[in-house]
């Protein structure tokens, strides 16, 4: 199956689109105009994407601002609330898209989501494990506690009790326990969540997948990307500093760290350069 691209491109609002906004509020200070004033500087006004495409630089950078952008104004799914600024509505409208349909199951995957889901599922466990305790408590009771059953209404309380004298005390607390949810270390937690919520056919935005991922980890969903892109007719936008995710075949990166922002190959990028020189300053140690 070919790459399919839904969105083809993307423009910001111009340098003048963004002082007369600002003129028009009648401020002389541009503190707290958020997201506006941060791009002009890159001269970053228009995107075209690929199948991968990546936002590369460093912290303070705005790919993770571009990402959220782009999510608002595509109105994508959203699994944890986004607190953007009180102008972000008023950037979103100066803002345009160059797309096909965008599928419905189409969402914006971030950090936030991963902490809230590994949350959620301790929560769910603590909860589930507290009800055990409780349980092995009244099967202790109701073992040596007198049956009961005067009326049809006594039945419920009566099959309680009758179990707890007949059965075991693992099989007593089983039948009326919710299993626990299996849990994972928070790498393998966080590439499940990933995998589960990518599917075919959808845009996906991802904003630093490789966070709570280990190398090996990131290599794994580097290539279920890869493959999503390649036959599965997904299209990805991501925001990272990974060499992993970076070195997907194929990507479209833009270096958010130049003035103007430029696209690059991945081994020309610094974060990669970093890492470069210096395995190559201990290579003598690998042999």
């Amino acid at each position: 199956m070919a790459s399919k691209l839904y969105l083809k491109q993307f423009r910001l609002p111009s340098f003048g689109q963004e002082d007369d906004f600002i003129q028009s509020q009648h401020r002389t200070c541009y503190n707290g105009i958020y997201p506006f004033k941060l791009f002009p500087a890159r001269q970053l006004r228009t995107l075209d994407f690929a199948a991968v495409t990546i936002f590369y630089g460093s912290n303070g950078s705005g790919k993770t601002t571009l990402l959220n952008i782009i999510a608002e104004k595509l109105r994508l799914i959203r699994h944890s609330p986004f607190n953007g600024s009180a102008f972000f509505p008023e950037y979103i409208s100066m803002c345009a898209a160059n797309t096909s349909a965008i599928p419905r199951d189409s969402r914006i995957l971030t950090s936030d989501d991963v902490s809230d889901y590994l949350l959620n599922l301790r929560c769910l466990n603590d909860g589930i494990d507290a009800r055990r305790n409780e349980l092995f408590d009244e099967y202790t009771a109701r073992k040596y506690k007198d049956l009961r059953f005067s009326s049809l209404a006594d039945y419920d309380d009566w099959k309680v009790g009758y179990d707890a004298k007949t059965k075991s005390q693992s099989q007593f607390v089983k039948e009326r326990l919710m299993r626990n949810v299996d849990m994972h270390s928070n790498g393998e937690t966080a590439m499940l969540y990933y995998t589960d919520r990518i599917t075919e056919d959808a845009l996906y935005l991802m904003d630093e997948p490789e966070n709570s991922l280990s190398a090996k980890l990131q290599l794994e969903l580097q290539k279920f990307i890869a493959d999503s892109a390649r036959f599965f007719g997904c299209q990805f936008v991501i925001a990272t500093h990974s060499p992993f995710f970076l070195s997907i075949p194929g990507a479209k990166i833009y270096d958010l760290d130049e003035s103007p922002v430029a696209a690059k190959n991945w081994t020309e990028l610094e974060n990669v350069r970093i890492f470069y020189d210096f395995f190559m300053e201990h290579q003598e140690e690998f042999q």
